[in-house]
């Protein structure tokens, strides 16, 4: 007993050996998982209702897809929320397309979605809804903001498809009921992608046209995703920011766009929307014609009863001798227009004689006048002064020439020029004027009256008179 107590209860080698230990870390446990369920799903299609529904900057979309008992977490991203054709929203039920994945930094299974679609109610059909609820909210189909059609436009724009029959049936309405108009064509594409684009440029384009009256947008019939250019929002806010009225005529009579309910004017087809923006011309005359008519009887039955109310006002007992007395009253008013059209002619004379006094006074005043006589007298001035100048200038000159013939007279040059000298010392610091005060051998300096001679002194003699003898 003892024996069989220590024995062990797995006997070596009964059973399988124990495996060695694998340790996973966190990462590689959650790509794992995100592997399984993206290999064991695959696309899977969803159903529940949307919450928590946010739009990020980024432009995905995050939301929460939940039924009665459960709830995942659900991405959308930029691109395939781009192709949608209406806005997810809490509490909307919708079929989501996509696949299953695990968001590894949080360890979160989500569904990345591809496609959505609204539960029992098309995709466009909601976004058109949805589109028009938000318009209509904004008053931009308010009958308010109506405006009125022009009755004989000059020029109309027309927004279609060259392609298309629509633009032949609205030029062949609008030549048969108003040949005179002109029709200016912005053509574009009326349906695919981007065609709202091209829509809501050819509409401004047109509505700054010089002369455009009406802008009419046309397009034949089809199904709603042909259609649904029309039923985009830069179509509808371009047709509201449209300076001229503008006419929707797109596709049948039961077709409705979030266009027709822009426009001004809603035509059920291309052809009525030309019918609509031009009156048909000879419908147009005969209305003219008739307002004319109507004019004209009026005017007659106006004036049936003004004189008969003036022949039994005549006929009355007061009014005896009216015409008698009116027209000595215009004979009184002759006279009286004669009597002040003398007494003006009287008036306007001595004004007109005074106003040639002043005119007279005022020349006298003139500054014109009175420059022009300070001008004579000055050049007169001028002249007198001149003349003076003149004079006393001749008398200067006159006084000169006597004073310098004076003066030549006086001069030593003058005396030198008769032949005379003056002698000098050797350094010519004074004139000698006495013979005595030389000797022989002294050396002189003799100015004559041209050039100068420098002399030696041989024989000295003095005026016999003083008795001096020669040395």
């Amino acid at each position: 007993m003892s024996a069989s107590f220590g024995l062990p209860f797995d006997e070596p080698g009964a059973g399988p050996k124990p495996s060695t230990r694998r340790i996973h870390t966190v990462s590689e446990l959650t790509t794992n998982v995100r592997l399984l369920l993206e290999e064991s799903f695959g696309e899977v299609w969803v159903e529940g209702e949307i919450s928590n529904c946010r739009l990020w900057n980024t432009g995905h979309l995050y939301f929460t897809l939940k039924d009665g008992q459960a709830q995942i977490r659900s991405v959308m991203f930029r691109l395939a929320y781009g192709r949608l054709r209406f806005k997810p929203q809490d509490g909307l039920r919708v079929v989501a397309r996509g696949r299953v994945s695990v968001y590894e930094p949080k360890g979160e299974y989500q569904l990345v979605c591809e496609h959505l679609e609204p539960e029992g109610l098309g995709a466009l059909q909601l976004a058109f809804d949805q589109l028009k609820q938000r318009l209509a909210a904004e008053g931009l189909f308010d009958t308010d903001r109506k405006r009125k059609l022009p009755d004989l436009p000059r020029k109309v724009g027309v927004v279609t498809s060259l392609d298309g029959a629509a633009v032949r049936d609205v030029v062949k309405v609008l030549r048969r009921r108003h040949p005179n108009v002109q029709i200016v064509i912005r053509p574009t594409r009326v349906q695919g992608e981007g065609a709202g684009l091209e829509i809501a440029r050819a509409i401004r384009a047109l509505g700054r046209v010089r002369g455009v009256d009406v802008v009419i947008v046309a397009r034949g019939g089809g199904s709603i995703e042909d259609l649904w250019a029309f039923n985009e929002e830069i179509v509808a806010r371009a047709l509201a920011g449209c300076p001229v009225p503008t006419i929707s005529g797109v596709g049948h009579e039961t077709d409705v766009t979030i266009a027709d309910f822009v426009a001004d004017v809603r035509a059920p087809t291309p052809s009525a929307a030309a019918e609509m923006a031009v009156a048909r011309q000879d419908e147009f005359r005969h209305r003219i014609d008739r307002l004319d008519e109507r004019l004209a009887a009026a005017l007659q039955s106006h004036l049936r009863r003004a004189e008969s109310r003036l022949r039994s006002l005549e006929a009355r007992p007061g009014f005896a001798g009216f015409l008698a007395r009116l027209a000595v009253r215009d004979r009184h008013t002759t006279e009286l227009h004669h009597a002040l059209g003398t007494a003006w002619r009287a008036h306007r004379t001595g004004l007109d004689t005074r106003l040639r006094l002043l005119e007279r006074r005022l020349d006298q005043f003139e500054p014109q006048r009175r420059l022009g006589a300070a001008r004579a007298r000055l050049m007169t001035i001028d002249a007198r002064l001149a003349a003076a100048w003149t004079a006393r200038q001749h008398a200067a000159t006159s006084r000169l020439g006597s004073l310098t013939a004076r003066l030549d007279s006086l001069s030593p040059l003058s005396v030198l020029a008769r032949g005379y000298a003056v002698c000098w010392n050797a350094d010519r610091s004074a004139v000698v004027s006495d013979a005595a005060t030389l000797g022989r051998g002294d050396r002189v300096r003799v100015t004559l009256a041209r050039g100068e001679l420098q002399c030696d002194v041989v024989d000295a003699r003095l005026p016999p008179e003083k008795g001096a003898t020669s040395r």
